[in-house]
């Protein structure tokens, strides 16, 4: 009997062992996962972190780029306006010198014109024919032409 007993003692021993090992390999798997689960959501925290960073680089560089942009734009309008005013002085300079040149054109025509009433007029006589008598040779061609 006491060898019954001793492999009886012997089989809830390991029995005992067995439920042993299950247990810590059962808080083992438990704890395997408990840290997986943490180490998944620091990873995906930290994930959330870089993203939100990056995100809001981005936000920050577009802002500058928004700002130098519309200096940009600014400047340029600037710069058209500036152009546009220089072709505007430029065009009244060509209309006054236009302006100019007519008046001083008017003024020599007018001279021209009241100089030329008062100027004598020369003797209406025919070419190659001087007080009414042929010339010459232009004799026969003036035949012709008359």
């Amino acid at each position: 009997m006491n060898i019954r007993l001793e492999k009886m003692k012997q089989m809830q021993e390991c029995e005992r062992r067995k439920r042993v090992a299950e247990e810590k390999h059962k808080e083992w798997v438990q704890k395997k996962r408990e840290e997986e689960r943490r180490e998944r959501e620091q990873k995906l925290s930290k994930e959330m972190a870089e993203k939100a960073t990056r995100e809001l680089e981005k936000m920050q560089l577009q802002e500058k780029a928004e700002v130098k942009y519309k200096e940009w734009l600014k400047k340029k309008r600037a710069e058209e306006a500036e152009k546009k005013k220089k072709e505007k002085e430029k065009e009244k300079e060509r209309e006054a010198e236009l302006q100019k040149k007519k008046e001083r054109s008017e003024k020599i025509f007018k001279e021209w014109l009241h100089n030329a009433r008062s100027k004598p007029r020369p003797v209406l006589n025919g070419y190659g024919f001087p007080h009414r008598t042929s010339t010459g040779l232009y004799s026969y061609y003036t035949l012709l032409l008359l």
